[in-house]
């Protein structure tokens, strides 16, 4: 399977995982206490898979940064957080560093 598309799935269970966590209370419901330990098992698992062809710092930034802009648009959109100016800006820097990471070439 791609590299990449490896990260993606890593990706979307950290950030399933992530929402799951919300709805756990504190891990007194058994459905999303176990969706947070399943989707977190996998996403590392995956992204132990990812690090054999790219570098640590690249792939961790990735990973990391992904999940915490999508979660903070999951939280505007679906969960009616605030959409502050700063916290906008703030998923902007977010992506940046991530692109940046992968145009400096760190592969």
């Amino acid at each position: 399977m791609p590299t990449g598309l490896l990260l993606a799935i890593a990706i979307a269970c950290e950030v399933a995982a992530t929402l799951s966590l919300r709805y756990s209370d504190g891990f007194s419901r058994p459905l999303p206490s176990a969706l947070v330990v399943v989707g977190y098992v996998i996403s590392f698992w995956l992204l132990a898979l990812v690090l054999r062809d790219l570098s640590i710092g690249t792939t961790y930034a990735i990973w990391a940064g992904a999940g915490t802009a999508a979660l903070a648009v999951i939280g505007i959109v679906a969960l009616g957080e605030p959409a502050t100016a700063v916290k906008l800006a703030s998923i902007g820097l977010i992506i940046a560093g991530v692109i940046g990471l992968n145009l400096s070439g760190a592969a």
